[in-house]
């Protein structure tokens, strides 16, 4: 296929992404410190690929300097993160901090500066403490949102003037879907009305470490504080309006329900009222809706990966389960769609351009970025050479097919700033494990966790040389 050349702006983020629990493992860890992850891993081991979880991980806590030099070998212009709410306090609601844990943070920020790679990092990523879940039903009650805010002073406070870019959660969304609208984690509560107390406590605490971050006058030194959503990119089967419904009420359930708050202070009216008819409306005050309305975010992280599709229901709805959102849709198996067969996601890059155009249009063009995008694939150990590096050609396409569509919507006019890969390390994911790799950089499982780049790493450090990728050309008749 006919191949051309397209320019990368010489500002745009060039980075990769991992968090806290998928890498650090627990050395240092005391007994009282565990986060939700933790205690899913503790109590359902069994369900994680292998057994492996975040007890070792990546063992970046004690490799950072070695991680940190292979991120600037590279030449990433930025690293996201998160900082572990469960490890950094002792002390949840007095906000203790634990100097331990506060000095390797302090540590892995300096050592990116001085490498020359600009960190990012989050507040919370998955690492809501374990005994916050089970003692308060975690986001259920209003007081973690209190717990939370402390938890972002103390950690504002520290490294405020160090770190420019800032972001409350991590796909605020995931925790609670998976337990609570689908029960396939722990501890299984199929809860719909918790579900979305938790999705309503989750935006109502950006807005107030945003407002908290106002105060500290961070903006001042060049900072700021957004969120880092994944709303699904969801296409209706067909342009009939049945679809069409299906479509936007996905859409509201799983999309606007963050982007809405988070960027224009408010929740839809048809989102508000399907939530009354279902008696799921979340308990709040007016007080806390000024919060939201008054504190938007600054930019937005957007993580990105494969899109959903979606029909109007075939099938009645059973009465006697709780309500779900999935009462006025049914997922949509698009016949021909090209799949990652390792994850069993479908590949469509142009959910790039379509999401940049829609935050264009919807959003007032607010500054953004792809937080996240990859391709987890499985057995890679085969693709590799006689030198014993990973030939991830399938990777490289994946990211320039990705890029392509998104500097067609920045040409367009579309305000994103950049793109993070995940993940820079092959890393723990939720039960997955290690099964499915996604890093520029191999962690050899069989050889103490030994680092050794792939040939994406190679391609990645050549593009962010070059400010150039060579795509296909989708004009090209063959």
């Amino acid at each position: 296929m006919e191949q051309i050349k397209q320019a990368i702006p010489e500002d745009f983020i060039l980075g990769a992404a991992a968090s806290a629990w998928q890498t650090e493992g627990w050395t240092g860890k005391k007994d009282s410190q565990d986060s939700y992850m933790d205690l899913w891993y503790k109590n359902n081991k069994n369900v994680w690929h292998n057994g492996y979880g975040p007890g070792i991980a990546t063992d970046f806590y004690n490799r950072y300097k070695e991680d940190i030099n292979i991120m600037n070998e590279i030449g990433l212009t930025h690293f996201r993160t998160s900082i572990n709410w469960s490890r950094f306090l002792l002390d949840y609601e007095n906000a203790v901090v634990d100097e331990e844990y506060a000095a390797y943070i302090d540590n892995v920020i300096d050592e990116l500066i001085e490498k020359g790679v600009e960190p990012m990092i989050c507040l919370e990523h998955y690492e809501l403490p374990a005994i916050l879940f089970e003692k308060y039903d975690g986001w259920n009650d209003r007081h973690i949102v209190d717990l939370f805010v402390k938890y972002a002073e103390k950690v504002l406070e520290r490294y405020g003037n160090k770190v420019k870019h800032w972001f409350t959660f991590n796909e605020p969304i995931v925790v609670q879907t998976r337990v609570y609208l689908d029960a396939i984690r722990y501890p299984f509560e199929q809860n719909t009305r918790k579900w979305m107390q938790w999705n309503y406590h989750k935006a109502l605490a950006t807005a107030k470490v945003v407002e908290l971050f106002k105060q500290k006058q961070l903006r001042d030194h060049g900072a700021k504080i957004g969120v880092i959503l994944n709303p699904e990119v969801t296409y209706a089967r067909s342009s009939a309006t049945h679809d069409q419904d299906a479509a936007r009420i996905y859409d509201l359930f799983f999309n606007r329900v963050f982007l809405d708050p988070s960027i224009k202070g408010t929740y839809p009216e048809e989102l508000i009222t399907l939530l009354k008819k279902h008696d799921i409306l979340f308990e709040h005050t007016e007080e806390d809706l000024a919060a939201i309305k008054n504190n938007t975010v600054d930019y937005v992280g957007i993580n990105l990966y494969y899109p959903h599709r979606v029909k109007a229901r075939t099938t009645a709805w059973n009465e006697n389960t709780p309500f779900h959102p999935s009462y006025y849709y049914e997922m949509f198996d698009m016949p021909g769609k090209k799949m990652n067969p390792f994850r069993g996601w479908e590949i469509y890059p142009q959910i790039m351009f379509d999401m940049a155009i829609r935050l264009k249009e919807d959003y007032g063009n607010i500054e953004w970025f792809v937080a996240e995008n990859g391709m987890g694939v499985e057995n890679e150990f085969k693709y590799k050479n006689d030198r014993g590096v990973i030939q991830d050609d399938y990777r490289i396409e994946f990211i320039s097919e990705h890029l392509k569509w998104l500097l067609k919507a920045i040409e367009q006019g579309a305000n994103c700033k950049g793109y993070m890969l995940w993940a820079f390390t092959d890393n723990v994911s939720p039960m997955n494990a290690f099964k499915n790799r996604y890093g520029l950089v191999e962690i050899n499982l069989e050889e103490n966790r030994n680092r050794e780049m792939k040939k994406s790493a190679y391609w990645y450090k050549q593009i962010i040389e070059t400010r150039e990728i060579t795509v296909k050309n989708d004009d090209f008749i063959k």
